[in-house]
């Protein structure tokens, strides 16, 4: 599959986000703090470089989604440790999921609420390195 392809297959898959990614595939936004600071999950923010200036949950692999197709060998594929996906609000980050579980991936899951609940709730946020 081209990075084209790819891209615009994700595009179509977050149109239909809402209905696509089943309750096994989400992790509460409490859950995927707690594992990620315990170092037990890898974190994604596949947010925008624009909104990754806002902040960022400490020790968080970004990852533009516009960059995935190219990065996909930045996701890690350790059945040991899962990958937990956070966007803005869950619909990016859903979508990706879908997509992702499409080539193979599976201990990975998306975290419910996303970056604007936990900036909502005050919760440690740093600035990206440039």
């Amino acid at each position: 599959m081209t990075m084209t392809k790819f891209f615009l297959s994700l595009c179509m898959v977050l149109l239909t986000a809402c209905t696509s990614a089943n309750d096994v595939n989400k992790v509460s936004l409490e859950q995927a703090r707690a594992e990620h600071e315990a170092g037990k999950v890898t974190l994604i923010d596949i947010r925008e470089t624009s909104e990754h200036r806002t902040g960022v949950a400490p020790g968080a692999v970004l990852l533009p989604m516009s960059e995935l197709p190219r990065r996909l060998s930045s996701i890690p594929q350790t059945p040991d440790k899962p990958v937990l996906l956070i966007c803005n609000t869950q619909n990016r980050s859903k979508a990706t999921l879908s997509e992702l579980q499409k080539r193979g991936y599976q201990n990975i899951r998306y975290v419910e609420g996303g970056m604007s609940q936990w900036a909502a709730k005050g919760w440690p946020l740093s600035r990206p390195q440039p």
